[in-house]
């Protein structure tokens, strides 16, 4: 139960931080349709290098050592909460906003972001270690509700509910409580 539990939480988690920080931000920049783009762009880079790392773990280390290293890692993550960003991060004007906006991310929510991208993976892995005579895909089913019920629940649910600031914190919550699952 506890694997279904944090890899429909990550999915959700992965799904609901794009739109929050992008709101964020979009004004800073002018609302300009090219940060949306980089912050997809970015969040598509941040999924990949999860995939990337959870690959590199279940390859290269330990079964053990894996829980570990990515417990800490979670663990470490929790400073960078909560997920609203700080207003010295506004830009000045003067810089290139594309490289100000993936510095910004990357300040704000890359570590949760990559952690929570591999963690879906990761499990999957360490269940299908754990219980090799019962399929993972469930869990792989699992995650896609996660991902859908992210998104569909933001427009409708989060969004025109909750300002701004409390969704940030409603995220950091969550984030709080999915470390407290995957430990």
């Amino acid at each position: 139960m506890t694997f279904a539990i944090t890899i429909f939480s990550s999915a959700f988690l992965l799904f609901q931080v794009q739109p929050i920080i992008a709101k964020f931000i979009l004004p800073w920049y002018g609302g300009s349709p090219a940060v949306w783009s980089t912050c997809m762009l970015f969040f598509q880079v941040g999924l990949l290098i999860g995939y990337v790392y959870a690959h590199l773990l279940a390859c290269y280390v330990k079964a053990r050592d894996q829980f570990f290293l990515h417990a800490g890692l979670l663990i470490l993550s929790l400073t960078f909460l909560p997920i609203t960003p700080d207003d010295a991060l506004k830009p000045d004007g003067g810089g290139d906003p594309i490289l100000e906006i993936i510095w910004l991310l990357i300040l704000t929510v890359g570590t949760p972001y990559i952690l929570i991208s591999s963690t879906g993976p990761l499990l999957q892995h360490w269940f299908n270690r754990r219980y090799a005579d019962r399929s993972p895909y469930r869990l792989y089913a699992l995650s896609n509700l996660g991902s859908l019920l992210g998104l569909l629940t933001y427009p409708f649910l989060i969004e025109p509910t909750m300002a701004l600031g409390s969704q940030a914190n409603f995220w950091s919550v969550g984030y709080l409580l999915f470390v407290g699952t995957c430990i």
